[in-house]
């Protein structure tokens, strides 16, 4: 089993206050769990308004699948309009790595 993580580091476009921010952020959110059938959450950023940082984790049975699978969330995410890709930390975790 091998488990694929990535985290963006994201500048949001206009955005004024935390609550514009989650107009931003939870669109975004829903569409990468609905699309790409992964696990989605903000992660990082929460008291600023205009940085955001999601976490994206998938499971599959090799690691071929979940690196095609955060390279297709990384091409989605990149391409957003609204929003800046400052960043992205990517791990392949293996059920064997030790701990």
């Amino acid at each position: 089993m091998f488990v694929g993580t990535i985290v963006f580091d994201l500048l949001l476009g206009d955005v004024r206050s935390l609550k514009q921010k989650r107009a931003v952020v939870r669109p975004i959110v829903a569409e990468l769990r609905r699309r790409f059938d992964v696990a989605v959450a903000e992660v990082g950023h929460q008291d600023l308004h205009r940085r955001a940082e999601v976490g994206v984790a998938v499971v599959a049975g090799d690691s071929r699948q979940c690196i095609d699978v955060l390279d297709a969330v990384e091409r989605h995410v990149a391409y957003r309009p609204e929003i800046e890709l400052l960043s992205t930390r990517r791990r392949i975790h293996n059920d064997e790595d030790e701990e």
